[in-house]
C-alpha cells in the first residue's frame, strides 16, 4: 500500500464487482502466470469481530473469497489468483507483485 502511495500516488486496488475481478485477473496474467498479486483488502480483528475493509476506504460491497477464506487467525492482506480469480488471506509482509489504482 504504502509503495502505490509513495510511487504512484495511487492504493492497492479494490474490487467492487464481478467484472472488475476478471479484469484484473487478466490484467495481473499478463504480467505473472504463477504468483498471485496484492489487491487491496485487509482482514482485521476490530472490537472483537472479524471485518474485512479496503485499503482506500471504498465501500465493502463485493467479495470473491475462496473456501475457508478470509482467515481469522491475524491481521491479513488480500491477494487475487491469476488462476481462479478467488481471493486468499496472506501475512502481508510477503514479497508479491500487487496492482495499484490511481
Amino acid at each position: 500500500q504504502g509503495y502505490c502511495q509513495d510511487k504512484y500516488r495511487g492504493q492497492l486496488a479494490s474490487v467492487h464487482s464481478s467484472a472488475r475481478n476478471q479484469e484484473l485477473q487478466k490484467l495481473a496474467r499478463t504480467y505473472n502466470t504463477f504468483i498471485s498479486p496484492w489487491i487491496g483488502a485487509v482482514t482485521s480483528c476490530k472490537a472483537g469481530k472479524w471485518k474485512s475493509y479496503w485499503e482506500d476506504s471504498s465501500p465493502w460491497n463485493y467479495a470473491n473469497w475462496a473456501p475457508t477464506q478470509p482467515l481469522h487467525i491475524v491481521t491479513t492482506c488480500t491477494t487475487l489468483s491469476v488462476r481462479d480469480g478467488l481471493w486468499r488471506s496472506r501475512i502481508c509482509l510477503q514479497l508479491r507483485p500487487f496492482i495499484c489504482q490511481y
